[in-house]
């Protein structure tokens, strides 16, 4: 028989049905909130222990079509390959529960959970996490938190916890946090851009950008709110989810355990072999310095003697480095490559070196390194995609694609497709650097981030080397964002935080987290902790400390930027306004018009009817210039929908009709007529006589009186031709 909890949590009703559905699973969930609903499974299996001291974990979030009564856009008429969001989604679900499983637990795990029924105002992240949370809380598996979470949005000034979907439409903020009752354990920032209307004079207003970035204070005071909401939802989580809890298998969690006698051996007979591997280990990801001391080791007499391994010797090995590099952090406050805790690494700048690109920037940091190149579109080249919520297709104008070779960290691998790794960096550098560019700005912009070598947040570098092609591609943005990764050391009461962190530090520390922004304030935030817990205070004294860093790297970013010369490729772009009205005449019949001026010219147009925006791009400014010419000569000869509101030709004029007319103005495609009883018509360049005519002022002149014959007649509308045909 299936139970029931109903909950209410920031002003929504939450259902949680167990006993219903999946029942072969170790733990499921139907979640139900509006009109959402939601399956959550989450299955181990007991019999499988792994070999390796690690929980072998697989979060899949899958959204179903018919969940919005829709059927699947392409050829093939069923989900298939996961879509970004999805992507993101399930790694926002793993990163938030993984944390929850004990030491020792190594048996294959995998937490499904299904979208079954869409609410365009519900929050299907957050319900999603729940229901998975509350899957893995009730089931038989040895986890004994519940994990909830918690969007953030800032509408007219104020927090608001678990808004719908429609509402973050109008906020500055999006600030996604996960934890249990006690302890954070995730958080995901971006700032969302507006326009402001500014006064400019009593009776004129004026449109600017607004980045939204917040302050390190600002930023404290969300994630202060959402601990708040985290523990009230757990609390209540875990008390009326206490009756439906399975009874815990008896899991054997597995000890991986060293031999103390050979810890004590590698440190008392080769401490100073492991501080020298540390030392090269400061310069690359690859743990092979590791290795071949373990090796060595492996050989001694002692090794040999007592039969260790070389598995056992390796691991000692780490067990000690580990021990080394904290505590020359929290004794010393020495890095292993011998940095202060707030130094960053010497950077290098290059921008423009791709000679056939739109515009590149080679960020050098330390020992990563990212090459990234940008390239510039009209609106229609953006990728198009489907949102389980939107009936129609959506178009995504700027794009941040990041690719992680093996040959970044010295590993013989080949390059296959794009992974979650590089999804979810990718989307960070999307999220940090999109709040900067002017919302007028409709072109499409693709950024590539080919990481070229890694020891320490490539994604940082990312965030930095993508500003700068932003700026050499002469995207409007309101200023250049810089991006550090800082980390953190706790031993005891003692507690370091480090600045840009490299690859050894973020493997043997307790916090990572990645911050960016302009020197006003930051745009994205990025943070996993896997201390179980972080103080409020200690948050904000490494979020001061990010500070420092990102004003140092923007000072050289500054420096580098001022010296972009434009890339020789970079489409060349003119922008200018019409008449709305007249938008139609610069289109033609059928689209005829605007073709043959982007066939004569060899440019590219993009034309926004509601606001007469029209931009004009190609490879020779002059070829620009002239279409642009071309383009307001059309216009400006057109008469405006408001000088013929009032004719009404369907009521002056019949088919078949004969009369004369005046030229009245030649265009490449024919002329305008004056006709007698009021209005012009067009007379087709096709249209004036029985032989092939190739200009128009060939045959007729601005004045010249023209017998004509009425061909078609709408409403607003003549067409004309010669009387003679």
């Amino acid at each position: 028989m299936s139970t029931v909890c109903e909950f209410e949590l920031n002003g929504k009703d939450e259902i949680f049905e167990f006993n219903k559905v999946a029942k072969q699973a170790n733990g499921s969930v139907l979640a139900k909130c509006g009109n959402a609903v939601i399956l959550a499974t989450v299955v181990s299996e007991f019999d499988n222990p792994g070999s390796e001291d690690f929980t072998p974990l697989t979060v899949q979030y899958i959204e179903k079509a018919y969940a919005a009564a829709k059927i699947p856009g392409g050829f093939f008429k069923r989900e298939s390959k996961p879509s970004e969001l999805e992507t993101l989604t399930s790694r926002i679900i793993d990163r938030s529960l993984r944390p929850l499983f004990p030491k020792g637990y190594v048996y294959p795990t995998t937490i499904t959970v299904m979208v079954l029924s869409a609410d365009k105002d519900v929050d299907l992240q957050t319900l999603a996490l729940n229901a998975a949370s509350a899957a893995l809380y009730t089931s038989n598996i040895p986890v004994k938190k519940s994990v909830a979470g918690v969007r953030i949005a800032k509408i007219d000034g104020e927090y608001i916890v678990n808004p719908n979907v429609t509402d973050m439409v109008n906020s500055t903020l999006d600030l996604y946090v996960a934890g249990s009752k006690d302890e954070l354990l995730m958080i995901e920032m971006r700032a969302i851009s507006s326009e402001d209307m500014v006064e400019v004079d009593i009776e004129a207003f004026s449109k600017i950008h607004k980045t939204n970035e917040m302050t390190e204070e600002e930023l404290v005071e969300a994630i202060s709110i959402a601990q708040i909401a985290l523990k009230e939802a757990n609390s209540t989580y875990e008390t009326g989810f206490e009756n439906v809890c399975k009874e815990k298998h008896e899991v054997e969690l597995v000890e991986f355990t060293i031999s103390e006698d050979l810890i004590v051996h590698v440190k008392n007979t080769y401490l100073h072999d492991v501080k020298d591997a540390v030392k090269k280990l400061a310069k690359s990801e690859r743990a092979t310095e590791l290795k071949d001391l373990a090796k060595k080791i492996a050989k001694d007499e002692y090794c040999t003697s007592n039969e260790f391994p070389f598995e056992n010797v390796y691991e000692a090995v780490s067990i000690v480095k580990k021990e080394v590099v904290r505590a020359m952090i929290v004794n010393d406050h020495v890095r292993a490559d011998g940095r202060g805790l707030k130094t960053v690494r010497p950077i290098s700048i290059d921008t423009n070196i791709l000679p056939s690109a739109h515009s590149s920037c080679l960020f050098t940091r330390g020992e990563t390194q990212a090459l990234v190149v940008a390239t510039l579109a009209g609106a229609k080249d953006g990728q198009m995609f489907e949102t389980l919520n939107e009936k129609s297709t959506s178009m995504e104008n700027f794009m941040v694609h990041y690719n992680f070779p093996g040959f970044s960290v010295g590993e013989a691998k080949p390059m296959f497709g794009v992974g979650r790794r590089e999804l979810g960096h990718g989307n960070l550098g999307k999220r940090a650097l999109e709040a900067t560019i002017d919302r007028d700005f409709a072109d499409t912009v693709r950024l590539v981030s080919e990481i070229l070598e890694s020891n320490g947040s490539s994604s940082m570098a990312t965030v930095c080397g993508g500003s700068l092609a932003l700026k050499a591609a002469g995207v409007p943005i309101s200023g250049l964002v810089a991006g550090v990764a800082m980390g953190m050391v706790v031993e005891g009461d003692k507690h370091c935080v480090l600045t840009d962190i490299m690859g050894l530090e973020d493997h043997d520390g307790d916090m990572d987290f990645k911050v960016a922004g302009p020197k006003t304030g930051i745009t994205a935030l990025q943070m996993d902790i896997k201390l179980g817990g972080i103080e409020l205070s200690v948050l904000k004294e490494a979020l001061l400390q990010a500070k420092e860093g990102r004003e140092h790297i923007l000072t050289l970013m500054e420096e580098a930027s001022a010296e972009i010369i434009p890339s020789p490729a970079l489409p060349l772009m003119e922008q200018f306004a019409i008449d709305p009205s007249k938008i139609m005449v610069v289109i033609g019949k059928a689209g005829s018009t605007i073709k043959e001026i982007i066939e004569k010219f060899s440019v590219s147009i993009d034309l926004d009817r509601d606001s007469g925006n029209v931009k004009v791009a190609g490879d020779n400014k002059q070829n620009v210039l002239d279409a642009c010419a071309h383009i307001k000569t059309i216009s400006d000869n057109a008469p405006s929908r408001k000088q013929n509101e009032k004719i009404i030709f369907d009521s002056l004029y019949k088919e078949e009709e004969v009369l004369e007319g005046i030229v009245e103005r030649i265009v490449d495609f024919g002329a305008f007529m004056k006709l007698p009883k009021g209005g012009e018509g067009l007379l087709h360049i096709s249209k004036i006589s029985k032989e092939r005519v190739k200009n128009v002022s060939d045959v007729l002149s601005v004045g010249d009186k023209v017998e004509l014959k009425v061909l078609k007649v709408s409403r607003d509308r003549i067409e004309l031709a010669s009387a003679n045909i």
